[in-house]
């Protein structure tokens, strides 16, 4: 059960509720807690965007967990086989709510240019994405306007699923 389930039981639905249901978003939208499900290389990049240089934490997603009950954030980066499909849903369920999704680079996006009867065509397929980081691998400056897409979300300026999904991208040339 969250606050905002609790409060209207105790205040109603005026001027109080209204104004902690912002303070509880500019709380959540400032500490978000990552959990990195990386399995190829933009596994590296995640941790690039985490280190000093790119300094994830200036955006209030420095505690990177790896515990799915302790994480809101879960992003997928890299390639997910059909074999791990299944750990990735259970990970997913076991994230308290409110829960996002970044999948992070083609191949979680879309597969990448892995197109075997083992690649998962995109992880949307299994779980909810809110927000897809093209790139092969994306660059950190990508990965941190993914996150600042989810604090929009969180802030109420951005609706779930509103920004670009993989259907929607400029295909790449074939050399």
């Amino acid at each position: 059960m969250g606050l905002e389930q609790l409060i209207p039981s105790l205040a109603g639905d005026g001027f109080f509720t209204t104004q902690v249901n912002k303070l509880i978003a500019w709380g959540r939208k400032n500490s978000i807690w990552p959990y990195p499900f990386g399995t190829a290389c933009c596994a590296i990049e995640f941790m690039a965007t985490a280190s000093s240089r790119y300094d994830l934490a200036r955006f209030g997603a420095e505690v990177v967990r790896f515990s799915p009950r302790q994480s809101d954030l879960i992003v997928v980066a890299g390639r997910v086989t059909l074999k791990m499909m299944p750990v990735l849903t259970q990970i997913y369920s076991q994230v308290a709510e409110p829960k996002w999704v970044i999948s992070m680079g083609a191949c979680a996006s879309t597969g990448g240019v892995f197109n075997t009867y083992t690649q998962i065509q995109g992880v949307d397929q299994f779980i909810p994405v809110d927000v897809y980081v093209p790139g092969c691998p994306p660059r950190p400056e990508s990965l941190i306007d993914g996150v600042l897409k989810i604090q929009q979300i969180i802030d109420g300026q951005a609706k779930r699923h509103e920004f670009t999904r993989p259907s929607e991208m400029i295909p790449m040339e074939a050399n």
